[in-house]
């Protein structure tokens, strides 16, 4: 985001002035999101500027919600603030809703130095009344509604003259103003603002002031007599006028107003006898102005007020005005003109009517009265936001008609009671016990017409009976409804007075559903009593606050589940729905059944309601896995003998929460019952720890360093990819070689308070994102950036970058270019240090990359620190790659058991993560915490994906249900569909790794070969309605997949088999030789992947494939005969490295079936022979193919293979790439199979759809019944249920519908997207995709339905990074992930496969995109030919260009615009 350089509205401006000058700025989302948006955008921009205060501070900026109560919060940090001797100065920016609760609030918080801004619309209604005697200054502006750039000029000003205010008198102001919008406004004069001193005179006051009596101070009636006089000076010494005087000098008629209508009243008054008179300054009330103002020739004041919400006959202006002239006995005459305006437009309407009332003649003083319009007082009320929704829609979805909410608004018409009231905690539990006393009053009414006779029909009889009997019985499974029904059928009267009290028969789950505002003051919460009453009654409390702005001003927050705990009589959980969805599910239902108080505390962080999922998810993440927000359900012991139930659903818990447990013992049962959690309950974390670890390190460091001679030189690095790491650990020998003290470590494991007594220090530092620090920097940028006492004059440094100049190829990103290392050079200088010699800066680009400038730089090095004629003699050893890992790996073995065995860690060895790919497992880290983790002084947390090996994605119900079950146990919950035709399950740690393969065995499956340089799973054609067909394809799949299997025996030794059994079995000399007769003992150079096609759906993409088998079947389809063979296919690329591209397989020939194997071998040798293994970015087949030319490939093949191939077949031509979402299709077996939507491939529970508990239950009934219906993967990251018969289609369609897993109602774009994984787990990821394409996807529908394109077939696909999982590159539409949040944006893939795309623009964002992609899908729906997709029209219109001989030697780079960049 750019610097502001335009105001466009003046809840911007507002929230800029009180960004500068306060030191604390709350930002409080109003539920009408249009008046706070704009000013949360400003504070963000400035924010990400790191623009600071008149004081030279960076604010600490807090958001809040308006139906939290969000004064609470402010009232609580400025009547507890850090320091007493340093309070800090509070600014809030509002809307009006956000004042609803905060009456009490105002009164602690009016002697404190705060300004509160309110936007308040033009035609909105506000009681004045509430704020007006609270002891707050009220100022008004931006009521000139002719002039946009003077109401905004005024704004400006008032809200700089509000700060001064309070900062000069050491009290509280509020602010109204009106919202002007749509403009470009020049940006706040600086010397409006409060000045440093005034600022720092302020706090000191304010200070002194907090320290005499301990709190907030509270003045006397004195005291608050002699803050008015100081104010009405203050007021005339800064200009402020308290009234605006708009109109003829001999008017005769005044109208007096104030508020948000005030300027469209001004503007209304065109009489040439009336005149309006603005109200600028409510409080103090500054009559005798007014009076000097009011021209001689007025007869008569009209005070105009907005009708209020509250029933009263006068409003207080008028009476303040009534008194002031009675007291002088002025012969005005005074009316009351009271109004609602509906629209703008009304205020026209209301001066006419008003002119003609005034020409009436004058009405006695006890009716001098004129109301226009109305208000209801519904629209006052602060409602959650639609994200919020979310715990209340599960809600309704467990308990459905047993719901009920007793603070529900809605409530409030229906009851005919105001709706504050109806809102307020102690009403709504007032209302259960109502509920409840009246429920138990309608049972014995029941009991008496039973026991009196008084109900003679037999039915009504039997159903009251039954009723009455299990009406407390929790487990009794009679259906109210049924009571009820039965009850309609009877016309007695004594049964029909039932009837209208029907609702008591069923047994209510009642709930009161309360925000984290209720844990600063839990004795107005409905907690305290809830707990005190033993009510049963449910209580959930959203915490809405962000786990990243967590700060110490919250910390008085209390704990409202301890605090219940304690009491020892109510059920607790605490829950996170974007954490644990399940848990949550079971919290909710122990609380309904659990017999007394149940709180139920719920996390739900967001920073505004624009807010997406993504945010949330990772915030949650961040809060859980800190511990910061525990997930536990408490049950206590209410009997003699009975023992109190903690779960604790998380790994970690907060200290406070650790002591209850351990005085009641509970620790100690939870590390006895749960060993692996001992270490997590008991261990230290947080920055002090962190902070220690690196003293420790310097330390021992330079120890060892002590009998060296030369010059101390320390090397900090910061590196994602591991290039600089590498580099400072080469640059690490060098110089010790040379005599040199020299150290190496990562940027943030040096503490940056050691940085001032180094004497030379190297910085090498990479370039990640957009022009950001990589991950192990960040926080010592962050600190050193942010230091302002740090002096470095006793400091030499030197800084080399590593970066690209074409990865940012548009002129204005162009600032990315090693940013990192730039930046970095010039605070290290502004500290003082001494360069060492200029800033090196390696660019990719350069003929031999990075190494060109640091060849030159290195040198100029050694020289600056007089190393440079030292004769050295370096014999560095190469480093370690990925063929030397495999070469002495013993086939596969590596010291991946002794790793297993490690538990004082979670991961495995750098060389041993490369090894257990072979074994289907990526080790990977959860990146939304990385960074929390790691301030924290605790290891990333690693976790590993399992990938299984699933030939043709064929899946029995008792396989899936295996590896449900594993998901759930050992994994994150979820299931991955991969564009392979497989499963993948995330989230497993190590500890679990061998437990899971275990139970993959079990069923017949296994993880080997589903990664590393081998054959990976083999795809094959989904061919539904062909049984014969498919099984012969299946087959073929089958054998490729196990022919081309590695042999190592290490697979079974390592997971299978016991540890004690095999190190016994090595002891008696016994271990196994093993032998790789097809792979060697290096195994391939890169992946190899086959895939089968049938014509006409390509619905695996056999082009992209290393070898792809086109099915040639005979005429009528049945016998599979052969296949026409391509080689050379693959995707993955490197951003700006033109070296690297993706490829489409050619055409080689034609196998007969029985030749598949045998051929996919000879490939695969040549492949194993001719491969790169010096350069893994050049290693794949494509390469090969293009380096040794494609001929001589297949040469080469045919040699191998001892036999030539055949002539290529005639095969029949490709229609498209997608999946067929057209419901149940008839196989030539007569059973049937359709296609399951499953977007992305995430099987899942989730608040709106439960896909995870459908699939299992389905997979459950499937296998109880011995059906022979199965599950198939397809490459498009959907599922096909195949093979079920005719007679299980009604159930299988109940199912279904039940779950929601029959819905396909999507837009032919959504039904052909697919995205990869990416973040959070992804080490390659650059950017969201699987979490942000469903996002764009309903962004760019939006372009789509209104074009008339809703159900044509687009693909669209996206990826996090270059490597391409999700296929972006043969995609028509495509983003590929470049940096967090940009894409780059290709066009013109194949709809069937058949053709790359191409680079249509760099370095996109979400509103590029959808502006790039708008004009083009708008043509394509008005030009396009008869069945022409997409992607082929793009290219016929000159939008890119076709990509030529299927990408090989770069063609993907060729012929692209000048614009793309």
């Amino acid at each position: 985001m750019g610097i502001t350089t335009k105001l466009t509205s003046a809840q911007e401006a507002v929230a800029r002035i009180a960004y500068r000058s306060a030191d604390f700025l709350y930002v409080i989302e109003s539920t009408k999101t249009a008046l706070t948006a704009d000013s949360l955008k400003a504070v963000r921009n400035l924010q990400e500027n790191e623009t600071l205060n008149a004081s030279g501070y960076r604010p600490i900026v807090q958001n809040l919600k308006a139906h939290a109560d969000p004064f609470i919060y402010v009232a609580d940090a400025s009547s507890h603030p850090i320091t007493a001797e340093r309070p800090h100065l509070d600014a809030v920016v509002a809307a009006s809703d956000s004042l609803f609760f905060a009456t009490p609030h105002l009164y602690t918080l009016a002697n404190t130095p705060v300004v509160v801004h309110i936007a308040l619309g033009s035609t909105e209604t506000f009681d004045f009344a509430a704020v007006r005697d609270t002891g707050f200054l009220i100022l008004f502006s931006g009521n000139n509604a002719a002039d946009a750039s003077a109401s905004i000029a005024d704004t400006i000003r008032t809200a700089a003259q509000a700060h001064k205010l309070a900062l000069k008198l050491n009290t509280g102001v509020l602010h109204f103003y009106t919202p002007v919008s749509k403009g470009a406004y020049a940006l706040e004069d600086v010397a409006l603002l409060p000045t440093k001193d005034e600022m720092d005179w302020a706090r000191d006051a304010f200070g002194e002031s907090f320290k005499i009596r301990g709190s907030t101070p509270i003045q006397t009636t004195s005291q608050r007599s002699a803050k008015i006089q100081s104010a009405v000076a203050a007021i005339k010494e800064l200009g402020i006028s308290p009234f605006d005087f708009n109109g003829p000098a001999d008017a005769s008629t005044v109208l007096l107003s104030f508020g948000s209508s005030a300027g469209l009243l001004n503007s209304a008054a065109t009489d040439s006898k009336l005149a309006t008179l603005s109200v600028r300054v409510l409080r103090p009330w500054l009559f005798d102005e007014l009076i000097q103002v009011l021209p001689e020739s007025v007869k008569r004041l009209v005070v105009l007020e907005q009708v209020s919400a509250l029933p009263k006959k006068w409003e207080q202006l008028y009476l303040d005005v009534l008194v002031e002239l009675k007291s002088r006995n002025s012969a005005i005459e005074l009316l009351s003109a009271q109004y609602a305006l509906s629209a703008e437009t009304d205020a026209v309407k209301l001066i006419a009517s008003l002119l003609q009332e005034l020409k009436k003649p004058i009405p006695s003083a006890s009716d001098l009265r004129f109301v226009y319009g109305s208000v209801k007082e519904e629209s006052l009320v602060p409602t959650p936001p639609l994200i919020e929704e979310t715990y209340h829609k599960l809600l309704q979805r467990v308990f459905k008609a047993r719901l009920r909410v007793a603070n529900d608004s809605s409530l409030a018409s229906a009851k005919s009671i105001p709706a504050q009231l109806v809102i307020s905690p102690q009403f709504a539990l007032g209302s259960v016990l109502e509920y409840e006393k009246n429920r138990e009053h309608f049972c014995s009414r029941i009991g008496k017409l039973l026991k009196g006779g008084a109900i003679t029909n037999n039915e009504t009889l039997e159903a009251l009976s039954n009723w009455l009997v299990s009406v407390n019985n929790e487990d009794s499974t009679l259906d109210p409804t049924l009571v009820i029904e039965a009850l309609k059928k009877d016309s007695a009267p004594s049964v029909q007075e039932l009837l209208s009290e029907s609702h008591y028969f069923v047994k209510k789950s009642h709930w009161i559903i309360g925000s984290d505002a209720w844990a600063y003051d839990l004795g107005n919460s409905a907690v305290h009593q809830a707990l005190c009453d033993e009510a049963n009654v449910n209580l959930l409390v959203i915490d809405t606050q962000p786990y990243s702005t967590r700060n110490d001003v919250l910390q008085r927050k209390k704990d409202i589940g301890l605090y219940a705990m304690n009491f020892g009589n109510a059920y607790v959980a605490s829950v996170a729905i974007y954490s644990s969805y399940t848990q949550v599910l079971a919290a909710l239902l122990e609380a309904d059944k659990f017999k007394g108080p149940s709180v139920v505390l719920g996390y739900l962080p967001y920073f505004t309601s624009e807010d997406d999922a993504i945010t949330v998810m990772k915030e949650t993440k961040c809060a859980v896995d800190a511990g910061y927000w525990p997930l536990y359900r408490w049950t206590p012991a209410l009997k003699d003998g009975e023992y109190s139930d903690f779960q604790l659903d998380s790994e970690r818990v907060r200290d406070e929460l650790k002591k209850f447990l351990d005085r009641d013992n509970y620790l100690t049962q939870l590390t006895l019952r749960e060993p692996r959690l001992a270490k997590t309950l008991t261990e230290s974390f947080g920055a002090k720890v962190r902070e220690q670890q690196k003293l420790d390190a310097r330390a021992a460091l330079n120890r060892l360093l002590e009998g060296l001679s030369g010059p101390q030189l320390t090397i900090l690095y910061a590196s994602d990819g591991g290039v600089s790491e590498g580099v400072a650990k080469r640059l690490n020998g060098r110089a010790t070689a040379r005599g040199s003290k020299s150290k190496v470590m990562a940027m943030d494991d040096f503490p940056l308070s050691e940085l001032e007594k180094e004497e030379n220090v190297v910085f090498l530092v990479s370039t990640a994102g957009q022009g950001e620090f990589p991950q192990n920097g960040r926080e010592f940028w962050k600190e050193l950036k942010g230091n302002v006492d740090l002096s470095l004059s006793k400091l030499n440094f030197a800084v080399f970058g590593f970066g690209d100049y074409d990865y940012w190829p548009r002129k204005e990103d162009k600032i990315y270019y090693n940013r990192p290392s730039k930046q970095l050079d010039a605070r290290l200088a502004e500290l003082g240090a001494h360069p060492l010699i200029s800033l090196g800066l390696g660019n990719d680009q350069d003929p031999d990359g990075w190494a060109t400038a640091y060849n030159v730089w290195e040198p100029e090095l050694w020289a600056s620190l007089g190393l440079d004629n030292v004769d050295v003699d370096i014999n560095e050893p190469a480093p370690v790659t990925a063929e030397d890992i495999k070469r002495t790996s013993n086939y596969l073995r590596g010291t991946i058991m002794e790793g297993l065995a490690d538990t004082t860690t979670g991961a495995v060895s750098e060389s041993d993560s490369v090894l257990v790919k072979f074994h289907g497992m990526y080790m990977q880290d959860d990146r939304d915490i990385r960074d929390e983790r790691k301030k924290q002084g605790l290891e990333p947390a690693y976790t590993f994906m399992l990938r299984l090996r699933m030939p043709g994605g064929v899946c029995s119900a008792e396989q899936y249900i295996a590896l449900d079950d594993i998901s759930t146990k050992w994994g994150n919950k979820t299931l991955k569909i991969t564009t392979r035709q497989t499963f993948q399950s995330h989230g497993v740690l190590k500890g679990n790794l061998r437990s899971s393969i275990r139970a993959i065995v079990k069923v017949m499956l296994t993880t080997l070969g589903a990664s590393g340089d081998v054959c990976r799973n083999v795809t094959a054609a989904c061919i539904p309605t062909n049984t014969k067909l498919h099984k012969q394809i299946y087959d073929v799949a089958k054998e490729a997949s196990e022919g081309l299997l590695p042999s190592t025996s290490a697979y079974h030794e390592i997971w299978i088999e016991d540890p004690e059994t095999v190190e016994k079995r090595k002891v008696a000399g016994e271990a196994v030789q093993d032998v790789e007769p097809l792979y060697g003992p290096t195994y391939l150079p890169r992946k190899f992947k086959v895939g089968i096609a049938v014509p006409p759906h390509n619905d695996i993409d056999v082009y992209i494939n290393d070898v792809g088998l086109v099915a040639i079947t005979s005429e009528d389809g049945d016998i599979l005969e052969g296949f026409n063979v391509y080689i050379g296919g693959g995707l993955g690329t490197t951003h700006n490295n033109k070296k690297t591209y993706p490829r489409l397989g050619d055409l080689a020939g034609y196998v007969p079936v029985a030749k598949t194997l045998d051929i996919l071998k000879a490939i695969l040798i040549v492949q194993r022979d001719n491969g790169d293994r010096e350069n893994r970015k050049h290693a794949r087949i494509k390469y090969t193919v293009d380096t040794m030319t494609f001929e001589k490939f297949v040469a080469e093949t045919e040699r191998n293979a001892g036999f030539k191939f055949e002539p290529a077949r005639p095969q029949q031509p490709f229609v498209d790439n997608t999946d067929d979402f057209g419901g149940w299709a008839k196989t030539d077996l007569g059973t049937y199979s359709r296609t399951i939507f499953i977007e992305n491939g995430r099987i899942e529970d989730t608040a709106q759809l439960q896909f995870k508990t459908g699939m299992r239950e389905l997979a459950e009934k499937l296998l109880d019944t011995g059906s022979k219906a199965e599950f198939r993967m397809t490459a498009n990251q959907h599922m096909i249920l195949h093979n079920v018969s005719e007679s299980e289609l009604p159930w299988v369609n109940a199912h279904l519908a039940k779950y929601k897993l029959d819905n396909t109602a999507f837009t032919g774009l959504r039904l052909s997207s697919a995205a990869c994984v990416a973040l959070p787990t992804c080490g390659y990821a650059m950017a969201e995709s699987e979490r942000y394409l469903p996002k764009l996807i309903t962004k760019v529908e939006d372009i789509i339905n209104e074009a008339g394109l809703t159900k044509d077939s687009i693909t669209m696909r996206m990826t996090g990074c270059g490597n391409g999982c999700s296929r972006p590159w043969v995609a028509e539409i495509a983003c590929v992930g470049k940096a967090p949040n940009t894409y780059n944006l290709l066009l013109g893939g194949g709809h069937s496969g058949e053709r790359l795309n191409k680079l249509y623009k760099a370095s996109v964002q979400e509103k590029e995109i959808l502006d790039l992609l708008r004009p083009i899908i708008k043509r394509y729906a008005l030009e396009r030919q008869d069945n022409e997709p997409f992607g082929d029209f793009v290219i016929r219109t000159g939008y890119v260009t076709a990509t030529e001989r299927n990408g090989a030697n770069g063609a993907v780079h060729e012929g692209i615009s000048a614009d793309a960049a």
